[in-house]
């Protein structure tokens, strides 16, 4: 489908997306009728969904939230999204677990209180599944047949799983050398997988052109020309946090970035709870997690620039290598606004921090949750993260995805003869 034009507008929506009420770009404020765009004409900046929110009632909204279903759901009054939108055919994803991580606390010398919100929980076990259930209510509002995405390998996962459950076709574009796991997930959906030659940059801009062919009539891309009904998914984590610690906003949170946009969501969401009254307003830190190989939003925030030079990736963390992140100027603004930090770790570092999270909690992350964890360990040690505060830390999947990361050094204690003695001479009995 071709990227349209729409005129500037604060009409009502012609289409029901709740409390969705216009697209506002980001840039220069601008508004327009909610359709498939995700650019402003005006200034070209990102345009993201603006809502008549239910102000007035706090405890009557917290009710009703309190009483919904225990999936995304629950917050439908605050998304782009129908009103009877838990009675269609959907993965419902979301409400995963908050894990009051004590053992991994006393590892890293933390005594305010340390969480771990666990996403790989999710129906295909990372948090992509609330980003593109966001969008594939978008899709079906404007009449698309085809969901399709650029993706780093769980998005084309979710994708392929939400695009079956609701009987779309899909059609989704990864790098060639995605992990195994991944590129058999995407695909075990009977949906399109196509590898494209390439940086997960190379493939978002193969879908740039094609939605802009006639060949792409139809589709809706969820993370580009569906882009802001995407990214309000992501708002869904900092809901479910806070409800889940007594609608409480927590100290401090340690959130990967990829493109940038889940954490930029995640502070809209802060900030929508706290305008409409279901959290005290407070202060609140914000820290980014890179991976070393693919570290442009890092690099900028400790040079100082409000510029993120992009990056040709070279990480073990492929979910998180994006050379080219979107929202990596919005991150650095939260970062610096809220007293935050953007730091980096390297691949052997990702891989120590998989190990110790699976080992104290019994998470098995996969090496996005290995970055957030490393990336907290080295904030801690570097005292820019309070150890005495409330932090969340993000795991935003399950390490059954990456197995390759751990794989060359995890693996059996010991071979033996099935034999007491064998045991007794391999030095495992203990008294």
């Amino acid at each position: 489908m071709a990227v349209q034009t729409v005129a500037p507008s604060t009409d009502a929506p012609a289409v029901d997306l709740g409390p969705a009420a216009a697209l506002s770009c980001r840039e220069c404020g601008e508004r327009f009728a909610l359709g498939p765009i995700f650019a402003c004409e005006l200034c070209f900046g990102p345009l993201e969904v603006a809502y008549d929110l239910p102000v007035g009632d706090p405890e009557g909204l917290r009710k009703k939230i309190e009483s919904g279903p225990e999936n995304i759901w629950r917050y439908a009054p605050l998304l782009p999204v129908p009103a009877d939108v838990a009675f269609k055919p959907n993965l419902n994803p979301g409400w995963t677990k908050l894990v009051k991580a004590d053992n991994l606390a006393r590892e890293l010398g933390v005594t305010g209180g340390l969480y771990i919100k666990d996403d790989s929980g999710n129906p295909t076990h990372s948090f992509k599944d609330r980003v593109v259930a966001q969008a594939l209510e978008a899709a079906r509002a404007f009449g698309f047949t085809t969901l399709s995405c650029s993706s780093t390998g769980n998005l084309a996962g979710a994708v392929g799983a939400a695009a079956a459950r609701a009987g779309f076709r899909s059609c989704v574009f990864i790098p060639h050398d995605l992990e195994q796991g991944k590129v058999v997930m995407a695909a075990v959906y009977g949906g399109d997988v196509v590898g494209i030659e390439g940086t997960y940059d190379d493939v978002n801009r193969f879908c740039s052109e094609l939605i802009g062919d006639p060949l792409g009539e139809g589709w809706g891309f969820v993370n580009v020309n569906l882009r802001p009904y995407y990214g309000e998914g992501s708002k869904t984590l900092a809901y479910e946090i806070c409800e889940q610690l007594g609608w409480e906003i927590p100290d401090q949170l340690v959130i990967p970035i990829a493109s940038g946009s889940q954490l930029t969501k995640i502070d809209k969401g802060l900030q929508e709870l706290i305008k409409l009254g279901l959290v005290a307003d407070k202060p609140y830190r914000i820290f980014g997690a890179q991976a070393e190989g693919c570290s442009p939003v890092s690099a900028a925030f400790k040079a100082g620039h409000d510029v993120v030079r992009p990056q040709k990736p070279d990480t073990i963390a492929k979910s998180l290598a994006i050379g080219n992140p979107a929202d990596g100027p919005y991150v650095l603004d939260i970062a610096r606004r809220t007293g935050g930090a953007v730091e980096d770790v390297d691949d052997a570092t990702v891989v120590e921090a998989i190990k110790l999270l699976a080992r104290t909690e019994g998470i098995f992350a996969e090496t996005a949750g290995g970055v957030t964890v490393g990336v907290t360990r080295k904030l801690i040690e570097a005292g820019l993260l309070d150890p005495t505060l409330t932090t969340v830390v993000l795991n935003t999947g399950d390490g059954l995805k990456t197995l390759d990361a751990v794989e060359p050094t995890t693996g059996p204690t010991a071979t033996i003869p099935a034999s007491l003695e064998a045991f007794r001479a391999a030095g495992l009995a203990t008294d």
